[in-house]
Formats: C-alpha cells, structure tokens, sequence
C-alpha cells in the first residue's frame, strides 16, 4: 500500500465511508444461472468414433513460450516435468499444441500424451490441470481433433472423461461478481456448450448458450470491440464465438441467430484495427493461439461496418491521411480495464507509412509483475507521455468504482479525428501534485507528421515522451534517422535528448524481434508545450 498512494487514498475514503464497498455476488454463480446449478454429471451420446493409434516419430511440441524436441518415450514424465513459465505447463495441459504448428499436428501424439494425461489426471480436483478455463480448452481442442482423427484412446474411457469436465467446469465457473470476472467465465461457458453438443449433454449446452449470450453483452463494448483492452485477445474471442455461432447452426439450436450476431459485430471490427504494414498488438498476447494463425482465420470473414465511426468512443481510433495510417489506443475511461489485458497506453498509437511501420505497440511476451513482463505492461516502452515518471493513469483495482476513478483521474479522456488530425485529452495526471490536462495532436501532411504535446499545472516537472520503431535507428544531428525498407524518416524535437534503447517487439507470446525505443526526456515548469516532428527524407 504504501507504493500506491492511490490506493492509499481508496482505503481512507473506504474506512470514513466516502466510497462504497465492492457489490455483493455469489461466488462461481452468475445471476442468470438460477436454477441451472449445480449441474450433474450428464449421460453422453455421440456419434464420434474411435481412432486408430499410429506409430510415435519424433516431434516438436510447440508451448507457449517454449518449444519442447521429443522423441517416442518422452512423453512419459512430460507432465511432471518443472517449466519457467506457468503458461507452458497449461498450455500442455489444455492440448493447445493441437492447433500450434503450422500444419496438421501427428495424431500419434494426441494419442500419446491423452494416454498419460488420463493416467494421471482424469479425476477433477482444484490444480492447475483442473482449472476451469483449461478444462474448457482441453475439452474443445480434443473434441475439435476427434471430429478429424477420431477419439484419442479407449472411446467409452475417453467420452466418459470428455463428459467429466461439464460438471468440473460449471462447479467452479469464473464469476466473481461483474467487477472480478473476465472473459474466461465466456469461455468457461464456451467449453460447455461445445461438449454438451458434441457428446449430447442438454444441460451443459442450455448452460454454456446461456452463459455465452448474457457474457457477450457484458464484455464486448457497443461497438463491438472486446472491452479489455488487447487486439489479440479480441481476434481470440470474435474467433471463438464465431466457431460458436457455426456449432449452434449446424445443431439448429435457437440461439445461432444471437450468436452468429455477436461473432459478426466482433468480427467487423477486424479490418479497422488492421494497418497496411502489419496487425498492432496492442495489449496483452495470447498463449493460446499465435496472432498470425487467429488473423488468418478470421479475415476472409471479417467485413467492415459502420463500427469505426463509434470505436473512438470505446478507446480506438482508426485515422488514415493519405499516405500514413494509425491505429490510436486509450481506455474509455482512462484507466486501464480490469480485470483485462490493456496496458499503461493512454494516448499510445501505432503508425505506418504505406506499408511501413514506422512507430508500433511493442505487445507483451508473457505474463508477471517483474521483469520483461512489468515492463511491457508499463507506459515507458509505449508511444505516450510520462510526468515525473509515473504512468497516465493509476494501476487500476476491480474494487474501485466509477466515483472514485473520476476523483481521481478527472473527465473521460476524448480522443477526436478531423480532416487532417488527430487529438486526444487526458486529465490522468491531475493526480499528481501540480499535474494539469494533457493534450496530444497529431498532423499529417503527406509528407509528415507533427506531434504537438501540452501539458497543464503548475511547477517543475521531469517530462518524457517515447517512440517505440521497428526500424534501423541512427543519430543525426540534432535528431535521429529511421532507416525504412523504401524510404528513410527523420524525427526531430525541440531541445530535446534523444535517448534510444534496444528492446524488443513480441509477434506472439514468449516470441519476439528487434525493436529500438526512442526517449524525449525534459525538464521543464508547467504549462509546458513542445513538438516532435517526423518527416520523409
């Protein structure tokens, strides 16, 4: 606490009784669940079939954030094997590596590595091999490699064991009232409904239709944006409805209309988000499906709608200006979503020169609250405005509410396009002894783009701006030379220090390139006001 003057003053104002406690729920039982928990074990009826055991030749088992060589045998203490990353371990026990390679995975280790995974963990209990969200994607990546290659194993043991995880799943739901549950209750919900239609189970698949519509309207925003604040986690999710969506037709359920409505808003959003050089990751990245794999699924089914006129409002702007392009980021409300996967990126932005990143999102690699991990949550690797080196907005909790973001943090932030710019205000360092509004614009011309940044308040103050780049960097002068693949850039700055530090850009979870990151540091007496400009060479 005593790191967090922000949730210092939380904790005072909850002990006088200036904000409200947190809201009341029922653990593991959202409210349109009544009367549909707890649900037993259900009797299976599935028309798939057993298949056949081919013979193990060595593998590369893709993980996430790890690549493991294996050769026949191996799979015999792979499980109680130690890993770096919590990840890794999940990743195997949810079967994630099914849909890893780039091509169709030997279903002779399917067969293999279900054969140990029963031997050991077939019974429900509360580790991680348990968890709901991974009994949720272990159940649907074994049913979905069934469907193709046949039942993994014994097909009685198999389907009984299959059917096993409804149960483990509804028992122990991630709700945690509206303020402490993310996505994965939608896809603990995800997991039931497909077992249930797969093997049979009615009860599993009212629960899990339910849970998806209900969970749908709570964590996409309206324009259909998911609302925690990552590109990738939002392919991920437009993609699982969408698969979905498909089951429910193919089943003529009742609720494919509304979900096939869910999936095609989520999936409108797409080409907006997408540059002409490249998807940004903006945000955290998943473990669960690589980026590249999740945009080819999703983009010969994505069209664009009306959804980019209202996406500034849910935090995304999307601008092009002749030859440039950008994608802009902040939370609606300034702080960053939470539960969520969104960063310290208030009035960060990604831009491309045709099909040229020139400043991007650097990503996250992996999850943590040290290292890599921190730092790439953190806005000093992003493209915004520091003071006094401390972040836009706060670290957000799931227990304070609305009132109290705004005492702290002042008005919504406002991030506007006209005909040639693009402006965001932000109130996030009114937290700050002296800190004022903050205010970004951006204009494009076409061969330039000038940043104009201002801040309001009072005193002396340490000011930072970053630029993270994909590009070869290079001092010149008083400025810095970006060497691109066609056309080379110069950015300049008023008296100003260039600092530039290698770093890295993640492409997925736990895989990475070169990226340089570029620091205007200043000190100056607010109101302050300075200008960087970036221009063709």
């Amino acid at each position: 606490m005593g790191s967090d003057p922000v949730l210092r003053r939380w904790l005072l104002g909850r002990l006088f009784g200036q904000w409200p406690g947190e809201p009341t729920f029922r653990a593991h039982c959202p409210p349109y669940l009544d009367g549909l928990l707890p649900l037993t074990l259900e009797t299976p009826h599935t028309d798939l079939k057993e298949g056949d055991p081919p013979p193990l030749t060595p593998i590369e088992l893709r993980l996430p954030g790890l690549r493991l060589n294996l050769a026949p045998g191996d799979e015999c203490g792979l499980f109680q094997r130690p890993f770096d990353d919590v990840e890794s371990l999940l990743g195997l026990h949810r079967f994630a590596w099914i849909n890893a390679s780039d091509g169709e995975v030997d279903p002779a280790w399917v067969w293999a590595l279900w054969g140990v995974w029963c031997e050991g963990y077939q019974t429900p209990d509360e580790t991680w091999a348990w968890h709901p969200y991974t009994a949720a994607e272990r159940a649907i990546n074994i049913l979905a490699f069934s469907r193709r290659h046949g039942l993994p194993g014994p097909r009685d043991e198999t389907i009984r064991i299959l059917a096993g995880h409804a149960p483990a799943i509804a028992d122990r739901l991630e709700y945690f009232g509206d303020h402490h549950t993310s996505n994965h209750l939608a896809n603990d919900g995800r997991g039931l409904y497909l077992l249930g239609l797969d093997l049979g189970l009615p009860n599993s698949t009212e629960i899990g239709a339910r849970i998806l519509t209900e969970e749908a309207a709570r964590i996409f925003r309206p324009s259909g944006i998911l609302r925690e604040g990552s590109s990738h986690y939002h392919l991920l999710l437009a993609h699982n409805y969408a698969g979905c969506a498909a089951a429910a037709e193919k089943a003529d359920r009742p609720e494919a209309d509304a979900l096939e409505t869910i999936a095609k808003k989520a999936r409108s959003v797409i080409p907006h988000l997408k540059l002409p050089g490249g998807f940004p990751l903006v945000g955290d990245i998943s473990p669960d499906c690589s980026p590249r794999g999740l945009l080819e699924k999703n983009d010969d089914k994505a069209t664009p709608d009306a959804s980019r006129n209202s996406l500034a409002a849910d935090g995304w702007l999307r601008a092009d200006f002749g030859p440039w392009s950008g994608l802009w980021h902040g939370a609606p409300g300034g702080w960053a979503q939470m539960p969520g996967h969104g960063h310290q990126d208030m009035g960060s932005f990604e831009i491309h020169y045709d099909d040229q990143p020139v400043f991007i999102d650097p990503g996250r690699g992996a999850y943590g609250e040290t290292g890599d991990a921190a730092l790439y949550r953190s806005g000093r690797v992003h493209n915004t405005l520091l003071m006094n080196g401390a972040d836009p907005f706060p670290a957000n909790k799931p227990y304070y509410n609305e009132k109290f973001r705004r005492h702290i943090g002042g008005p919504a932030p406002q991030l506007t396009k006209t005909k040639d710019t693009v402006s965001l205000t932000h109130s996030g360092f009114v937290r700050l002894n002296g800190g004022g509004t903050v205010s970004r614009d951006w204009s494009f011309s076409d061969t330039s783009v000038v940043l104009h940044d201002r801040i309001d308040g009072h005193g002396g103050h340490t000011i930072s701006r970053s630029f993270c780049t994909p590009l070869e960097v290079h001092a010149e002068g008083a400025g810095l030379m970006l060497k691109g693949k066609d056309v080379n850039f110069r950015i300049c700055g008023e008296a100003a220090h260039f600092a530039i530090t290698a770093g890295k850009r993640w492409t997925a979870y736990g895989v990475s390139t070169a990226a340089t990151f570029i620091t205007l540091e200043t000190r100056a007496n607010l109101p302050w006001s300075a200008t960087v400009k970036l221009e063709i060479v």
